[in-house]
């Protein structure tokens, strides 16, 4: 979603990171991914270095070593199912295989030879003992051959004996925990925090200016010519404080996310002991406070005059005190959420959860005389009580508020006497210790998390039935093989007879296949894809200009000419960052950004990427899926949305078994996907799923984006075989590829090399055994000759690379531009960029393969099982809403019968208005990262043309509306008989219409604030700015007859006015009863329509705009969806 530096460049950062520590002891797990065979080498060769002149000691786990990386290693550990199967020195790990009766071929390399003679399908190939029948070898059996190999004797022999702690030297072990002292361990955290802040500096400008906005507006809403000084007015102002405490409250709130984006990075550097959780905690929150004083003083000065609050510059300065110190609170507070939740969706739930007790609680919504003494405690140890008590004390015992009201107070100590607040000036100056007492103890509860808890999921692998079934056999565990057999029944039944017709060919060499069956192969048209003069540029970024650069635009392709052919499965390759996905990016239409030049033809016609979409497939590096539907589930959307609709149902279900088995998924097919490196699939079995989605879509050219990083030899061997077979067929295959076998890197018929900023150093065929690209290299002067068993593609990238040509003083790109290979191309490209005789050009009736309605329904299906499978999401937002339900049900028991008063009838709105609030908040922002995460696939699926944009929108807005149902009604059939409303159908009824079209309009908000942001973090600070104006134009603080003029026209669109308009009027509305209103008393309609402007036989029209709300919230997310793309390729 980000733009940033390549998967390559980024593991060699990571590699990075550990080797400028000290340590001399480094465990390296697969190191490699991502990373071109040569850089492999290289970085390897410089660990060896460092082993052997510092005397230090590496773990390595390598997937797809090169032979020549392979030799690098001193010593060999063989893991397989859990066992170590050798350890020792590489020179004799062939001699004790031999003695086993397994031979390593000529041209196979050594690495993967290891990984295949211990598996089960891949061993008997290198079976070589003729005088012996061939029978699996376990790897039980080979762990107890090594332990009689002599080998195995000696590593017993040495263990056996103790280590001699006199002869280490007193240096050898740290005594510090940490490699720097305390004090530069916090002052390098300060200065990083501080960076980090800077390049995050447009989200806090972004919230600066949010806050300066809405106190223009609060200050114009609570203009000081309008208030009066009498007690209607002192409510007034007493909600514009509390306004301002909220607005500081919420303002804290998007610390939750940014403090989640960080804790991943957070985790590994604790772990690693790079620093304590106290040197990130305290920079954090220090460097935080200039923010706050900026933000708290702002707002102060732009409302606090204006507004008309005590004219005292004493008072100004208090009231900021207050403001600041609660900002305080508030960020410490969502920071400590997010450090004891670590997940995004129970983060939310959780803070929404304190905020409504602490607002609730704060002694406005519900003064504290009326809350029941088993609720009492939370008004105590809520910080927004104390901000309330010292802002009111602040105001109302000002001298303006000392004019008397009764013949024993004043107005400004009856307000405060309304509302049960305290009213001795003294409790200022506590309620500020207080808050800065919750600063510090949130603080100190946040570094005690961060040091003590550890991220709540971790990777598992998922293995097929088929090898649990192996495991449990070799361990002889009968009763779990009756228990296999069970679990088989319940799964679907495989079709055997369905396997592709090319599985009977075994391209990849030594790579065993199944017996060959009848397959089945949809119809296609080859297609061939030209291209002649393509260059790609992005603008400058400021930091390169900075260095220095003074071109405008940075250019990553340069002069690409070339042709891509039905049958012909060719490589891209090229050292990390050479421009190979740009390329394929460029070609396959998936750029979103930067220019483009040069020409595109499909069968020598240009090319029109809506139509190029629907014969095309992309397998892309990263391997998004939707996390919570199986892998059968994946591949049969894919099939169902991209198949043309002429093919039966039946024969679609035929063709993704088949795919599934060529891939070899179906063991596979019942197992959910996850989220990668979380849950789920393993890399390699995320990777075949990836192509197996693109495979399912019968496409004539295919484009994948390094089908074996993140591997291991065998895995890449599956994937390559299935790769193999596709071409087969007469479909076009473009691959990078990094670090590839001989066997895997000779399956390819032909290559495309790139160097540095992306130019072609050459383009043609492969030739057996890689013998014309060993010949063209091998012309060129003062090119080294390769070496015996060397692999070719590791060899072509160590003398092509940038090192080697200044070496050398040439530039691979102009000889190859010079060469007659270049010219050939040219020749090719000039014919395929000519359409054949009585060729057409691509052409469909219809922009996808589904119709609107088919794809709405298949959307629909796939969001249902993603919800189904979210408990985090759907039980978290249900236990909230119960646990909810319960919060007000005890707070306002029985209120709703007790209304003789004014005072009364504003607590029981208090209930109504909070619950609208907290709860619609809730679900406005716990939808936020669900949403986000399936727009990440959305943008892959949109891009491979599986479907509109419409109907995905569509499917995400209708797939709430059951789950917002059952919230409706479970809190609904709680709140509504314990605060106790009245007993009337009809009234019941408003009360769940009202809560079920509030719920929607806030969840569909939340969706609507991520479909026009670029991710969750800025949704969050986004949809906040007007959860604000939510708050203030909801007929509470300040009702519609006293709202200025300039502002009724907001009031009338605000959701929440209606809301709250409609549940006070269903209820209230057409009673007759009278109440006290200031010593006279008054009917309750009356009172509603004087005081709020709710008129009763106005119900009606509220009813219908409740119901507009939603569904306009709805279509804005449809749009946003269908024309924002936030992508950055």
């Amino acid at each position: 979603m980000q733009r940033g530096i390549s998967g390559g460049q980024k593991k060699r950062v990571t590699t990075g990171e550990m080797l400028v520590s000290p340590m001399k002891t480094l465990f390296m797990d697969d190191i490699s991914t991502g990373l071109d065979s040569s850089t492999t080498f290289q970085v390897v060769k410089c660990l060896q270095q460092f082993v052997h002149i510092m005397k230090g000691t590496i773990l390595m786990s390598l997937l797809q070593p090169a032979p020549e990386t392979f030799e690098l290693f001193d010593d060999i550990i063989l893991l397989s199912e859990g066992q170590i199967v050798y350890q020792g020195p590489r020179q004799h790990v062939l001699e004790f295989f031999e003695g086993c009766g397994f031979r390593c071929p000529e041209r196979k390399s050594i690495a993967d030879f290891l990984q295949e003679v211990t598996s089960r399908k891949d061993q008997e190939q290198y079976w070589t003992a003729d005088r012996e029948q061939y029978q699996y070898v376990t790897v039980k059996q080979f762990t107890e051959k090594f332990n009689q190999f002599y080998m195995g004797k000696n590593l017993v022999e040495e263990l056996s004996i103790p280590y001699d702690k006199t002869s280490c030297h007193k240096a050898a072990l740290s005594f510090n925990k940490y490699s720097i002292s305390k004090f530069e361990l916090l002052k390098v955290c300060f200065d990083r925090e501080w960076l980090l802040m800077k390049r995050n500096s447009f989200l806090y400008v972004f919230m600066f200016v949010q806050m300066v906005v809405v106190a223009c507006i609060t200050m114009s809403v609570f203009i000081r010519t309008r208030m009066k000084i009498d007690v209607l007015h002192g409510n007034y102002y007493l909600g514009a404080l509390f306004f301002s405490l909220i607005i500081i409250m919420f303002n804290g709130y998007a610390e939750i996310a940014m403090t989640m984006a960080r804790l991943p990075v957070f985790f590994k550097q604790r772990d690693l002991l790079f620093y304590p959780a106290w040197t990130y905690t305290i920079p954090t929150c220090l460097l935080k406070i200039p923010l706050a004083v900026f933000e708290s003083f702002v707002w102060t000065a732009l409302s606090y005059y204006v507004i008309g609050f005590a004219p005292e510059a004493s008072r100004f300065f208090r009231q900021f005190l207050v403001l600041f110190c609660l900002h305080q609170v508030s960020s410490s507070l969502f920071r400590l959420i997010a450090g004891i939740c670590r997940t995004m969706v129970i983060s939310n739930t959780g803070g929404s959860f304190c905020l409504l007790i602490i607002f609730i609680l704060s002694g406005f919504i519900i003064p504290t005389t009326s809350i029941p003494k088993w609720w009492i405690w939370g008004y105590w140890v809520s910080p927004l009580a104390y901000a309330e008590t010292a802002i009111s004390v602040n105001e109302f015992l000002a001298p303006r508020w000392q004019k008397p009201y009764s013949s024993n107070t004043s107005i400004g100590l009856h307000v405060l006497e309304s509302r049960g607040l305290l009213k001795e000036a003294h409790f200022y100056w506590i309620s500020v210790g207080a808050l800065v007492g919750f600063t510090v103890l949130f603080n100190i509860l946040l570094t005690v998390a961060l040091t003590y808890l550890n991220p709540i999921e971790k990777a598992h692998v998922v293995i097929t039935e088929e090898k649990l079934a192996e495991i449990q056999k070799t361990e002889g565990d009968a009763f779990t093989d009756q228990n296999m057999q069970l679990s088989c029944t319940e799964v679907e039944v495989q079709i055997d007879n369905l396997s592709s017709e090319s599985r009977r060919h075994n391209v990849v060499h030594d790579i065993p296949t199944k017996q060959a069956k009848q397959g089945m192969i949809l119809p296609f048209h080859p297609l061939t894809i030209s291209f002649r003069d393509v260059q790609y540029f992005v603008d400058m970024t400021s930091e390169m200009k900075a260095l220095g650069a003074t071109e405008k635009r940075l250019q990553l392709l340069k002069d690409i000419t070339g042709a891509f052919r039905p049958g012909v499965l060719t490589a891209l390759m090229g050292i990390s960052g050479a421009g190979k996905t740009t390329l394929m990016d460029v070609l396959s239409g998936r750029k979103t950004g930067g220019y483009i030049e040069g020409d595109i033809c499909i069968s020598g016609f240009p090319k029109v990427q809506e139509t190029f979409a629907r014969v095309s497939g992309y397998c892309e590096q990263t391997d998004i899926h939707s996390p919570q539907i199986t892998v059968r589930e994946s591949v049969l959307f894919s099939a169902y949305m991209r198949l043309s609709p002429e093919i039966d149902d039946k024969s679609k279900q035929m063709f993704v078994d088949e795919v599934m088995e060529l891939v070899e998924l179906d063991n596979l097919k019942d197992t959910m996907v996850g989220l990668p490196g979380v849950s789920g699939l393993s890399t390699e079995q995320r990777k075949r799923l990836t192509i197996a989605v693109e495979l399912v879509a019968n496409p004539s050219i295919i484009f994948m984006d390094e089908p074996t990083s993140g591997l291991d030899a065998r895995a890449a061997a599956i994937v390559m075989r299935a790769v193999r077979n596709t071409v087969d067929t007469g479909r076009t295959v473009v691959c990078t590829i990094h670090q590839p076998s001989i066997d895997i890197f000779e399956a390819f018929d032909e290559l495309l090399l790139m160097k540095q900023r992306g130019q072609i150093i050459y383009a043609g065929p492969l030739g057996r055994h890689s013998i014309n690209v060993i010949e063209y290299f091998q012309a060129i002067h003062g090119v080294a000759r390769i070496k015996d068993k060397c692999n070719p593609a590791t060899w072509m990238l160590e003398i092509s690379s940038a090192s080697a040509e200044q070496r050398l003083g040439i530039d691979f790109a102009e000889i190859y531009m010079k060469s007659s290979l270049h010219e050939h191309n040219l020749e090719l490209v000039k014919q395929l960029s000519m359409p054949v005789q009585g060729a057409r050009d691509l052409h469909f009736p219809t922009q996808f393969s589904q119709p609107p309605w088919a794809q709405f329904i298949a959307c629909l299906w796939k969001q249902h099982w993603t919800y189904w499978r979210s408990p985090d999401y759907n039980l978290v937002r249900l236990f909230f809403t119960f646990i909810s339900a319960l919060f007000f049900g005890t707070i306002y028991w029985q209120l709703g019968t007790k209304i003789h008063a004014q005072d009364d009838l504003f607590t029981v709105m208090g209930a109504l208005y909070g619950s609208t609030l907290f709860l619609g908040i809730t679900n406005s922002s716990v939808v936020q990262p669900i949403v986000a995460v399936e727009r990440t696939v959305f943008y892959r699926e949109k891009a491979a043309g599986m479907y509109s944009p419409l109907p995905y929108a569509l499917s995400q807005i209708v797939i709430e509306i059951p789950y917002i149902f059952l919230q409706t009604v479970m809190y609904g059939l709680i709140t509504y008989f314990m605060i106790g409303f009245q007993l009337s159908v009809v009234k019941f009824f408003w009360y769940i219409f009202t809560m079920f079209f509030t719920f929607l309009y806030f969840t569909f908000y939340g969706m609507l604030a991520v479909s026009i942001t670029p991710n969750f973090q800025v949704a969050a600070v986004v949809a906040s700015a007007f959860y604000n104006l939510f708050n203030l134009f909801s007929g509470f603080l300040i009702p519609r007859p006293d709202l200025p003029k300039w502002w009724q026209w907001y009031y009338w669109i605000c959701p929440t006015s209606w809301t709250l308009t409609a549940l006070t009027t269903s209820q209230y509305g057409d009673l007759d009863k009278n109440i006290t209103v200031d010593g006279i008393e008054k009917p309750i309609r009356t009172f509603l329509e004087d005081y709020f402007g709710y008129d009763h036989d106005f119900l009606s029209v509220v009813g219908t705009v409740l119901v507009i709300f939603p569904v306009f919230f709805a279509i804005l997310f449809a749009y946003s969806i269908t024309t924002l793309n936030f992508q950055r390729r």
